[in-house]
């Protein structure tokens, strides 16, 4: 089976949180098939960061900071395609049944990527074909008993992606969501160490596997091409069949 491939070439995109897992992966993606890629991180440089990030321009950002998100604004010259992918669950190492950790968490995965998103919507409008790329999750249609926030916060993301694709099919913008199911990243890599958690998972998976990086960007990249050109609204479930089973 041939593999698809994607052209990119001259198009800007923007990756917050692309230093490690799925978003470094995204970022390389569309960095691979010829695009000029902004990622943004915590860090004042991208050399504080294990991954080999020359290869992109790096912008610090503190999503929860209006003031960085409006100067990360000013400084970009275009966005073409915009790739929400930032966010986390238990924000600073907190319970999320703590209210405050859970408006954190509101914030960080829910408010943040509307915030970023609505900044630069000129830019997106000027391109004339901009994509929006949200990030949910399983856990916007799963209850996930320790997670309240992140849970909360990404099926609201699913329905805010179609509230934007209303508003801004005017303006020549396509939003969807793409949906990650069991992933493995460093960011789940202690949930992977405990086989008596991962087990069940796996055996309700069709597909008999957990899902990698590589899966979620395919999917990423083709909800952001001219072959969707006729998609917006939707969420994306990448799950290898979790959610089909009873």
């Amino acid at each position: 089976m041939t593999a698809v491939t994607f052209d990119f070439a001259g198009t800007s995109v923007l990756v917050p949180g692309g230093t490690r897992g799925i978003g470094l992966a995204v970022a390389g993606g569309f960095r691979a098939a010829g695009a000029n890629v902004t990622i943004t991180g915590t860090r004042p440089d991208p050399a504080s960061y294990d991954a080999d990030l020359s290869g992109f321009r790096y912008e610090q950002l503190d999503l929860m900071n209006p003031a960085d998100v409006a100067a990360l604004d000013d400084r970009l010259d275009a966005v073409d395609i915009l790739v929400n992918n930032a966010g986390a669950n238990f924000p600073g190492g907190r319970s999320e049944w703590e209210p405050d950790a859970f408006a954190d968490g509101i914030a960080l995965n829910l408010i943040s990527p509307f915030r970023l998103t609505t900044t630069l919507r000129s830019r997106l409008a000027a391109s004339g074909a901009g994509a929006v790329v949200n990030t949910a999750s399983l856990s916007a249609f799963f209850g996930l008993e320790m997670v309240p926030a992140y849970g909360a916060a990404r099926a609201a993301i699913t329905q805010l992606t179609k509230t934007l694709a209303i508003a801004w099919a005017r303006h020549d913008i396509r939003v969807n969501a793409a949906a990650p199911g069991i992933i493995e990243t460093d960011m789940t890599a202690p949930m992977f160490a405990r086989d008596q958690l991962t087990a069940p998972m796996r055996s309700r998976t069709p597909a008999g596997r957990f899902g990698t990086p590589a899966d979620v960007t395919d999917v990423v990249m083709f909800l952001a091409s001219p072959s969707a050109r006729y998609i917006t609204g939707q969420t994306l479930l990448v799950d290898g069949g979790y959610s089909i089973q009873g």
